[in-house]
Parts: structure tokens; C-alpha cells; sequence
């Protein structure tokens, strides 16, 4: 059985307009890609709809770990 464990990889995305990078492990970019087809949504759209919830809460984490969160919560 391959070691699951890789260095983040940084990737550029779009969110309400500005770019910015994110940088995730590839589990987690292959988690964030089949939620987005599952919802039959780009994952740029996806990714703004988590930062948008992420920045309602009281102490608003970072996007990647917000990210990471939404994806083993939901």
C-alpha cells in the first residue's frame, strides 16, 4: 500500500472576481474536485462558496484549512 502522505501543491484559483492560490494536499484536491462534480459546479465556484460561509464566523480560519474542514465535515 503507498505512504498517503504528500507536500501541499499550490494551485491558482478564482474567487468573486480576484485570484489567489491555494495550497492543499492531493487528497484533498481530489475531495474538492468530486464534491464540485457532484454538484455540478466548477471548483472555483465551490471554493468561493466555503470562503464565503468560512468568513461568516466568528474567528474566520484560513481558506486552506477551511477548505480541508468543510471537506471531512460535510
Amino acid at each position: 500500500m503507498a505512504i498517503p502522505f504528500h507536500p501541499p501543491v499550490k494551485r491558482s484559483v478564482e474567487i468573486a472576481g480576484h485570484k489567489t492560490s491555494i495550497s492543499l494536499e492531493p487528497v484533498f484536491w481530489d475531495m474538492l474536485k468530486a464534491r464540485a462534480a457532484a454538484e455540478s459546479m466548477p471548483i472555483n465556484a465551490l471554493i468561493a462558496r466555503i470562503d464565503a460561509a468560512r468568513l461568516e464566523a466568528e474567528t474566520p480560519p484560513g481558506l486552506a484549512g477551511a477548505i480541508r474542514v468543510w471537506l471531512v465535515s460535510a
